[in-house]
Order: C-alpha cells, then structure tokens, then sequence
C-alpha cells in the first residue's frame, strides 16, 4: 500500500501518465455501505484515475465524483493524494480550459477537502496557488478571471475547505515571511472578487476565504485555536496586508445597498476580526521578537511590518477615519442586521484593542451608545449587554490600575471618557444639525439620547458641572429653533361662538394641532428624539438645577424663549417619568435614576407657571390689524398700561390708552412686513408652547394640580376665547388635558367645578375693564363649554357686563357683543325654543296630495254658493248657521280659577328670558352703530334672542315693535353684508312673529325686496361661473330661501303674493344658476301651499304641458296660454314644480 500512496508523488506538467496506467479496469459490483477497507477502495477508484487523466472531461470528473462517494472518510484520507492528483493534473494542463470542466473538479476537491485532512505543506502550498490561479486572469494575475459566477463560486468554496481541512501545525506556515508574496496574492485576489463581483453569493464567498484565511472562521466546524505566540506570528504577518484589507472592505461595507445586507455584515466581520487580530493590545504590548531577518528572504524582508509604537499610533488615526465612515453608514441602515453587526464591532474592537485604538475608541462608544435606541429589540438588548461588560472592563482596569501608580495616573473612568463624549457632541450638535442630512441628524441624536441613558443617574452629576450644563443646554436652544415665517399663522382665525361642545370635541382639537416646522430639520423623528433628551435629562437630572438654568435662558433673551419653553415642559414630563424608557441600559442597575417627588415638582411647576403667565409673556399681540382688541392687549403690555391699574382717573386712563397705540404701533409701521410677520408668528408660537407645558404641568402633577387650578384656569380661558386659532386650539387642547389630568369628565364639569372663583375673577375684572380687558373672554369660553346649571350663578356677571357696556360702548361694544353673542347662543343651546321647530315645520313638503275622483255636481253646487255669496246674497242665513251650529263653549275651570283668584298679577319671568330681553334692548340701541362689523354682530345677536323669546308672544311682541325701526333701516339703506344678516333676522321674526309683521312687511320690506330681485335678476342671467362668489349672488340666494317661508308665515295677500311671484319668475329660467333656480323653486313651493289653483294656473300660463279634455261635450274647452308653446328657458323648472306639487302631469292628448 505504501507503494501505491508513493506513486502518487510530486507532480509535474510533463508527467502525463498516471502511475497505474497499465492497470486493467476493474468492474465493481453496486454495494449500498460505503467502501472502508482501503485496498478495495483503491481497486475502485484507480480505473476512475486512469480514464480522467488520459481524458479530462466533464463526465469523467463527474464518474470520480459520484464514486468518490462511495468510500468512507477514513479510507478517503489514506487515499487523498491519489484521489487528488488526477484532479490537479486537469488544472495543470496547459492551455484554454473549458469552465464546466474546471467547475466540476473544483467541486470534486471540495468533497474530498471536506471530508479529509491535509497534512501535508507542500499540498496545502500547491493547492492553494493552483485554486488561486483558477480565479485570476491569465493575462493580469491580479484581476479576477472572466468566468462563470458558477465557477468562481465553486472554486471559492474549494478554497475554503482547504483552508479549513489544513492542519495547525501547518497552516501556520503560511504566514511565515517567506509566503508573503503568495499570500498577498491570494489576498489581493479575494478582495477584488468581494469588492467587484456582481454576484451577493461570490461576493460572500470570497469574504469568507479571507476570514478563515486569517484564521478568523466562524462557522460552526472545528478550527485551529493559535497560541498566543502563534496569534502573534499571524498577526504580525497581516500587518503587512492591514491598510488593503481594511480600505477595501471599507468600500465593500459603504458601497451599494443593493449589495444586500449578507454581504455588508460578511464584509464588517472581516473588517472586525482583521483589525482586531492585527491590533490587538495583548500583541502590541508583548512587543514584537526581536529576531533578525534572514537574508535568504531578499526583497521579501521590505514587506515586513514592524508594529512599533509610532506604526500602532499612525495606524489607529488612519483606522479613526475609516472607521467614522463605516459608522455613519451603518448606524442607521434599514436592516437590523446589518446594526447588530456593528454593535458585535464595537463590542471585539473595544474588548481587544481599546488601548491600541486610543483614536477609534470614541467613535466606536458614540456607535454604541447610538444603537442604545435602536428600534429594533435584540439589537437593544444586545447593546445594553455590551455597554455593561464595556463598563465592568473599564472599573475593573481602573482599580487594577490604581494599584500602579505608573499607569493609574493616565487611566479614565468609563463615566469621565461619557462625559466627555456627551460634551463635545453638544459642542458639536448645533454644526450638525445645519449641515447633516436628516439620517445622520438623527444617528447624532441617538448617540446623544444614548449617552444621558447609559449615564443613567449619573447624569445630575454630569450636569453639575456648569460647562457641561451650558453647553447641552445652548446646544438644545440652538438645534430646537422654529421657523415662525409662514404667513397662515397670523391670518387663520378662530370664532368662539360656532365652537359646539361635543363628547367627541378633544379629537377635533387634537386632531387640529399645527404642526411645529424647525430651522434646522423636518423629520418628526427627529423632534420625537430631541423630546426624549428632554424628558431624559428631566427624569436623571436635578429638577431644581433644570428648571432655574432653562427658566435663566428664558428669561435671558427672546430667541431662547420659545425653545426653552418646549425643553422646560418635556423636563418636568420627565421628572414626573411620563413617556420615559427607563429599561436597564445605565452603567449601574442597582442606582437607578427616579422621578423627582411630587412637592418637589410642585415647587417646579409653580416656578415655571408664574413666569409663563406674567403680564410680559402672557399678553402678546397675536394679529396684525390694529383693532380695538389689539390696543388693549397693548395696555397690557406698556408700562403705562401697568400704571393704570392702580389709577382710577378715566383721563388718565385714556391718556395712557393713547400713549400705548403710539408707542407701539409707531415701530411696526417703519418695520417691514416680514419682521412684523416674524414677530407674530413668534408671539403665537410662544403661547401655544406655553399652554402645552400647562397641559404638561397638569399631567405630570395630576389631581395635585386641582390647587394650582385657582391660578391656572382663568389665563387659558383668555387664550381659549383669542381671535388666533392657533393659540385657541392650543388652548382649547390644554383645557381638555387639564381637566382629564385632574379627573374631570368633560370641559363642563371643568368649568362647573371651578365656576365660583373664575367668575369671581371676572367680575373684579369687569370693574376694571380698562387693566384688564380679556375678562370677557373668559365669560365667553364659560358659556361656550358650560351647561344651564351656571345660569343663576352668572346672572349677576351679566348685568354687570349690560352694565359695563352701557358706560363704555363707544369703546368696549365689539367686545362686549362678542360676549352677549356667546351669552345667547348658550341659553338657546340650554332652553331650546320652537323656533326651529318652527322652521323645520315650515318648510315646503314635497309629497304629492291624494289624488280623488271629481264629483261635478258637488263642485257646481260650491261654486255656486260661493257666487251668491259674493255677490251679498243668503249672508244672514249663513250667519245664523254658524251661531246656532257653532255655539261658544263654556269656560273651563282653569278660567273659573283664574277669575275668582283676584286681581290680575304679572307672572315673574324666568331669569333666561329676563336675561334676554335685558340683551335685546341693548341691541335695539346698538343697531343703529357705525361700526358695521358691530352692526353684523348685534344682528346675530337680535336673531337669536327672538329664538329665545319665542316661547313668550307677549313678551316678544313688544319687544319686536320696538327693534322694527332700526331693523328696517338696515334691510333697506345699509351695506349688502348688513342687509343679508338682517333678512335672516326678519325671516327669524317671521317665523315667530307671524302675522303681527304681516302689515309691516307688505308695505316697507316686500316692495323694495321685489324690485332688487328683478334687477339683479337680469345681471345674475347673463353672468359667468365668477358671479357665484360675490356679494349680490349671495345676497339674492339668501332673499330667494327666506322669502318663500316669509310669505308663508305672515299669510300675506293676493297682491303681495303676486309682487313675489312677479320677482321670482325670471329666476325659473335655466340660465340663472343653479342654486337660485333651486331658490325659486322653493319660492314656488311655498307660494303654492298658500294658494294652489292661483298658482297652478300662473304656472300653466308659462309652460303648459298637457291639452286639458273636458269630461262632457256641454262644458267649454280650456284653453291657457302655455298650451302648444315649444320648450324654453323655463319649461324644465315649470314642469319640476308641476310634477312635484301637483302630482304627475298627464299625457299629452293626441
């Protein structure tokens, strides 16, 4: 046998006979146990040998193959280098190579690697420069050849098994000084192929024969394990390779994501283990052996690499900056894997190399503190792991090195090289985050986030250190600036009257919350983050120290303010441990950072609240029109509005009035726009911020806060009646949290609860309207959110706001009318009338009446009577009729009652409809104002006052005799907007009125309504698309809709009703739009049910779809003038109205 295992000796290109040639193929019997007795192993394969060697072919690479298989590993390995040298020789034939062929023997040596052992130098050498020279191409060695994918893979994979089937003893010549060369080669070969290669498989192939070709394997076979000495060895002879690995892998690891992540995570393990191997601290402080190089190695000596102290250090600052780059790429890469590769980086890096990396071991924490907050739960937990042994290292190489006073001088706590990190990232946060992309803004973020919960409690001692301190705090302020330049801001509007209050109202108002827009960044992820810090620094930090620095800063300079705010709001969030994850990543679990007590956050939040509701940065002009409101809040704001207060001279008062407007309004004129813009805008942001931190205050203290109540509510009230929207939503929003916070139900029980001081407030407040002239918009909110349970609480407040107003209505009317306007809509909403009723019920309906037969006699006989009496005849019969059939019933006994009660007393009004007719003699009066925007808000007013009144004719009677003057003067001579809310009132009083007005309309409003609708409608016929949207088309829909009701109701005359047909005919024509088409209709329709045959035959005499028949030859035919008149303008409207009101038309006759 050892003949035979000798004749498989050294190989040469011109041996081409096989030792055994002369051998007679054998024919083997199929078995189905695997052969393990060598010499019949060896009978069965050598025919296989033979033919491959004289004919190298697929088939007969793929004969050996298949029997190859059929013998076990034992007697595989006796007969490796026989099996193997017809395999050798097909690549060592000169020449061209089919790829197929080549293929199938790099996968035939695969089999046979993996499942045997080489033990031998020489084969190991040999097939590793053979397999290498299968990859590369012929004519530039250092290129990757242009073959197959299929090819290259198999090779790889056969290369990696010779790697893995090598001995310890040696494989460890390979990195010997003499095989620099080679193994540079086969290096240099593996790195093209990863970095070039389209293929994801041959890519990861190749990576994964320079990780075991370092001895770096991670598979689950057994591996070598080198001895320290043979690490060094191995580590010493890749320094040489070390810049061309690790700059190409590099560019592997940065490049193309449609790489996949296989590949990146292949290319950061080997990036990893490379530099680890060839940095590691234990090698570089046993130093290298001072051995002298032969001199047979000749030129080869000059590819040696010394790792000295001044390589290591020039090496770790070349490594830094690859490094940076590898972790800005990674840090936030869309697959988890590819992160938690990084956090395994950092973790063998800071655990082998640490002091050899002095440069990367910043970069290498910040990474790691960055995946702190990885969305992704296994990475988190795994970095949580990793920071943890990082500590424990670091303590324990500090008390080791406290014992040698040698190194204990330059060693660093964990917590100092953290503290330091975190000081510099702020330092460098705000460059950051102006020039970075959103993805590296947001990695730096986490990395900062991850820094404050890895120092966990330590972070109030972090913070005690004023440089530190200073520099989060101004970087927070910067990164956190708004851009308060968008113009919508000042110009949305919000009107408390029309706010209704639902059970589902806080949706609305959450849902409605204005989006904040940062200078420096745009994603919500980032802001959700710079949040977390916040409350954070809150949650670890010292509340105290928090809240007196950030209230500084607000109180330092206006560019800070509103930044501050939102950092101040999200600190006592925080503290109170809302919304913080507090799971184990900080450096000692047993110490755990908690939320402060709740008197300490008591203490906090009144601090903040008082200097968010002082008069400077409470009362801030939100809107740029110079209105009367905007000077009040200008009194508020100036010093001498400030003086007033305790100044009861009203010369004085007004003196100083005067002052504010010029003072304040003087700068802002010679300003420009845009800083005016910017200054609102800023105005509105700081008090919506300044509402949200009291929302915050309230949750984070929660039904503690109930005391604060009594100085809290009343300041958002005034914010929740503001004419800005922002500012009211941001109030409104508050108000809903508040009262969730302090277990409230709904907003009414908020206010209900709280009533007695608020309207203590508000009538203090009311005496001195002149200081503080926002009382009535905290009435207003009141009534808007309240129920009627207020009512006999609020009826002194009342008067004295009636009072108020009558002393100062040149002045305080528009603010006033704003209050009376919420006033009445709360007592409609609380003592529903049935005006509604009313007006639902008189609507037009549209079913058709039930159709009878006719009974001609009888409708002769009617005529009849009605003719005679007409004409005088048979009235007193009739009379008599009606007295002796209709006799007077007799009184009741509720009228008995009431006569023998004695005298007549007038009943006491209830307090709501007292209340009301207080508020429509001030309208009556107010009518008449120049003001027009106080003319349309008094007509609101009016209107719903007759709504509230209308369930006392006696009472409301009187009452509109008196308001019909002024009314009338604004139907007939005011301005269209004034003319279209007053028709809406005289609809309103008609409706509950009736035909107490009936005169009043016929002579002085119906004319003048007519003749303007026949005007315009000639202007409305002929105009375009545009026409819709001014004020005429308005004003003409509006007239159309009520005038139809309004005739209905005051049962008004022939000729009245004739005028109003009159004016609405043109409007059935189809050239009119269509929602005055659909007007007219409704006109009709009414008009209709007042008298329909008068209106039938008006119809008919338009449009007359049908030829009536008599139904007996004696009776005159009927002929009407619509009758054979072809379609026009009017027929499709005419025969609508026909249809619906008067049932189907019929046929036509023939």
């Amino acid at each position: 046998m050892d003949v035979l295992l000798r004749a498989a000796g050294p190989l040469h290109t011109a041996d081409v006979k096989h030792p055994l040639t002369k051998v007679a193929p054998a024919v083997m019997p199929p078995i189905m146990a695997q052969i393990s007795d060598p010499k019949i192993a060896f009978a069965y394969l050598r025919p296989a040998c033979v033919l491959l060697t004289r004919a190298p072919t697929v088939t007969n690479v793929e004969t050996l193959s298949g029997q190859l298989k059929e013998v076990d590993d034992a007697t595989l390995q006796q007969l490796q280098e026989y099996v193997l040298f017809p395999l050798r020789f097909v690549l060592k034939v000169p020449g061209p190579k089919n790829d197929k062929l080549v293929q199938a023997v790099a996968e035939a040596m695969s089999y046979v690697l993996e499942n045997t052992c080489v033990q031998s130098w020489e084969t190991l050498r040999d097939l590793l420069s053979e397999l290498c020279l299968c990859l590369c191409s012929p004519t530039d060695p250092g290129k990757p050849a242009d073959t197959s994918e299929e090819l290259k893979l198999s090779v790889l994979r056969c290369l990696d098994a010779l790697l893995h089937a090598a001995y310890g003893d040696i494989v460890f010549k390979l990195f010997e000084p003499i095989m620099l060369p080679g193994l540079g080669a086969a290096i240099s070969l593996l790195l093209a192929l990863a970095e070039k290669e389209k293929s994801r498989d041959v890519q990861a192939a190749a990576l994964t024969c320079l990780q075991a070709l370092t001895l770096q394997c991670d598979c689950s076979q057994e591996h070598v394990v080198p001895s320290s000495e043979e690490r060094g060895a191995i580590g010493s002879t890749m320094a040489s390779f070390l810049p061309g690995i690790t700059v190409t892998v590099a560019r592997i690891i940065t490049g193309d994501l449609r790489q996949g992540h296989a590949v990146t995570i292949r290319a950061i393990k080997v990036w990893s283990r490379t530099v680890g191997l060839v940095m590691e601290d234990a090698q570089i402080q046993a130093g290298e052996p001072s051995k002298t190089p032969s001199a047979d190695l000749g030129r080869i000596a000059q590819l040696m690499v010394h790792r000295t102290k001044d390589w290591v250090k020039s090496t770790a600052e070349k490594l830094s900056v690859l490094l940076r780059k590898i972790i800005s790429c990674t840090s936030s890469h869309q697959h988890w894997r590819v992160r938690l590769e990084m956090v395994e980086l950092d973790d063998h890096l800071l655990a082998s190399c640490s002091q050899s990396l002095g440069e990367c071991v910043g970069p290498l924490l910040e990474a790691l503190v960055g995946a702190v907050n990885d969305e992704e739960p296994r990475v988190r937990k795994r970095c949580e792991v990793v920071l943890s042994e990082v500590s424990q290292r670091n303590q324990s190489r500090s008390r080791s090195s406290s014992d040698f006073t040698s190194e204990g001088s330059s060693a660093q706590t964990f917590t100092d090289v953290l503290s330091e990190n975190l000081h510099s990232l702020a330092t460098s946060l705000p460059r950051l985050m102006r020039t970075s992309d959103d993805q590296k803004k947001l990695f730096v973020l986490n990395v900062f986030l991850g820094y404050l919960k890895v120092l966990g409690p330590l972070v109030s001692v972090v913070l005690n250190s004023a440089a530190h301190l200073e520099r989060i705090s101004k970087a927070l302020m910067q990164v956190l600036e708004l851009d308060v330049m968008d113009v919508r801001i000042v110009e949305e509007r919000s009107y408390a009257a029309t706010i209704e209050t639902s059970p589902c109202s806080q949706d609305s108002y959450t849902a409605h919350i204005q989006r904040k827009h940062f200078l420096y960044f745009t994603d919500e992820k980032i802001l959700s983050v710079l949040m977390e810090i916040c409350r954070t620094l809150g949650y670890y930090g010292n509340i105290y120290l928090l809240t007196d620095h950030f209230l500084d800063l607000y109180q330092q300079s206006s560019a800070y303010r509103k930044q501050a705010a939102m950092v101040l709001n999200e600190i006592v969030r925080g503290a109170a441990g809302i919304a913080v994850a507090t799971e184990g990543h900080g450096l000692e679990s047993q110490d755990r950072g908690h939320s402060a007590s709740q008197d300490d956050l008591k203490v906090a939040v009144v601090s903040v609240m008082e200097e968010y509701t002082s008069l400077h940065n409470w009362h801030l002009i939100t809107v740029s029109e110079e209105t009367e409101r905007d000077r009040q809040d200008q009194q508020l704001l100036s010093p001498s509005g400030l003086l007033s207060i305790s100044n009861n001279n009203v010369s004085n008062t007004k003196a100083n009035s005067l002052q504010v407007i010029s003072s304040s309004f003087g700068n802002p004129s010679s300003s420009s726009p845009t800083s005016t813009i910017h200054q609102l805008n800023s105005n509105i942001w700081q008090l919506c911020i300044q509402l949200e931190g009291i929302a915050c205050f309230a949750q984070a203290l929660g039904t503690d806060f109930r005391p604060i109540l009594m100085t809290s509510l009343y300041p958002v009230l005034e914010k929740a009646g503001e004419e800005t929207l922002m500012v009211c939503q941001a109030a409104l929003g508050a108000m809903w949290d508040i009262s969730k916070a302090c277990g409230y139900h709904s907003l009414k029980e908020l206010i209900n609860e709280n009533s007695d001081y608020l309207l203590n407030d508000i009538s203090l407040n009311l005496q001195r309207l002149s200081q503080h002239p926002q009382a009535p918009r905290v009435l207003t909110v009141m009534l808007t959110h309240s129920d009627s349970s207020l009512l006999p609480l609020v009826g002194d407040i009342v008067q004295d706001v009636l009072t108020a107003l009558d002393l100062s209505y040149d002045h305080k009317a528009a603010l006033f009318c704003s209050v009376l306007h919420a006033l009445m809509k709360a007592l409609a909403r609380w003592f529903p009338s049935s005006c509604r009723g009313t007006r639902e019920s008189a609507r037009p309906k549209h079913t058709s009446p039930p159709k009878e037969d006719l009974d001609i006699r009888q409708f002769l006989l009617d005529l009849r009577k009605q003719k005679e009496l007409a004409e005088g005849i048979g009235i007193e019969e009739d009379d008599t009729e009606d007295l002796v059939i209709h006799d007077v019933p007799p009184p009741t006994e509720c009228e008995d009652d009431e006569d023998i009660g004695g005298p007549d007393v007038k009943a006491e009004l209830p307090t709501h409809l007292s209340i009301t007719k207080d508020v429509m003699e001030r309208c009556i009066h107010l009518l008449s104002d120049p003001s027009l925007r106080l003319r349309l808000k008094v007509l609101d007013v009016l209107e719903l006052c007759v709504c509230v009144l209308s369930e006392r004719e006696n009472e409301l009677l009187p009452m509109a005799h008196r308001c019909w003057p002024p009314l009338l003067q604004r139907l007939t001579a005011d301005d269209p907007l004034a003319v279209l809310r007053a028709f809406r009132v005289l609809c309103t009083l008609g409706e509950t009125c009736g035909d107490f007005l009936r005169r009043r309309v016929s002579k002085e409003v119906l004319p003048k309504l007519c003749s303007s609708l026949v005007q315009q409608a000639q202007i409305s016929a002929k105009a375009g698309p545009v026409y819709t949207h001014t004020l005429a088309y308005k004003l003409q829909l509006a007239v159309l809709q009520g005038l139809g009701s309004l005739c209905h109701r005051l049962d008004l005359g022939e000729a009245d009703l004739d005028a109003v047909c009159e004016a609405g005919l043109p409007y059935l024509s189809c050239r009119q739009p269509i929602r005055l088409q659909e007007a007219s209709r409704s006109v009709f329709q009414h008009l209709i049910q007042v008298d329909p045959d008068a209106f039938w035959f008006t119809l008919n005499e338009l449009h007359c779809p049908s030829s009536y028949v008599p139904p007996h030859p004696d009776l005159q035919p009927v002929h009407l003038s619509g009758m054979g008149r072809p379609r026009d303008e009017y027929s499709d409207n005419v025969l609508k109205l026909l249809r619906e009101e008067f049932g189907s038309v019929a046929e036509t006759a023939s």
